[in-house]
């Protein structure tokens, strides 16, 4: 028995850990555009950069305020879809905010509706009494 538990035993710190070297990595760019100065960069990439464009299935898009948009087959009305979902976002925070405040002011109409028929009734309790006493 004795003998079984002892081969079953497993070092736990007996043996070391010596973890293999890591090979050194490789560059992270395979680009050689930014080892050129200035003036070959401009040559090789254009005096101005500009907003990336792309051609999809004939339509031209480009990337502007964090959206693409198209360029081609009605240059103005992608521009304009674009401005009224902008205004269409606008208009519905602000008809949640109108009717935020409409459900104040009933919530504030009521309460004072409330208590104004509250003192209506203290008076004519008062008046009653008023009565009485005579």
């Amino acid at each position: 028995m004795e003998d079984l538990k002892k081969s079953l035993k497993m070092p736990l710190f007996g043996s070391t850990f010596s973890p293999k070297k890591i090979p050194p990595r490789k560059s992270a760019s395979l680009s050689s555009l930014h080892t050129l100065d200035r003036s070959t960069r401009e040559v090789e990439l254009g005096l101005e950069y500009g907003p990336p464009v792309m051609n999809l299935g004939g339509q031209s898009w480009k990337f502007e305020d964090g959206q693409w948009i198209s360029e081609s087959g009605g240059n103005a009305s992608g521009r304009e879809v674009q401005r009224l979902k902008k205004r269409n976002i606008q208009l519905e925070e602000e008809n949640n905010h109108l009717k935020l405040k409409i459900e104040i002011l009933l919530d504030m109409l009521t309460e004072t509706t409330v208590e104004y028929h509250l003192i209506e009734k203290e008076v004519e309790d008062i008046k009653t009494q008023h009565r009485r006493k005579k």
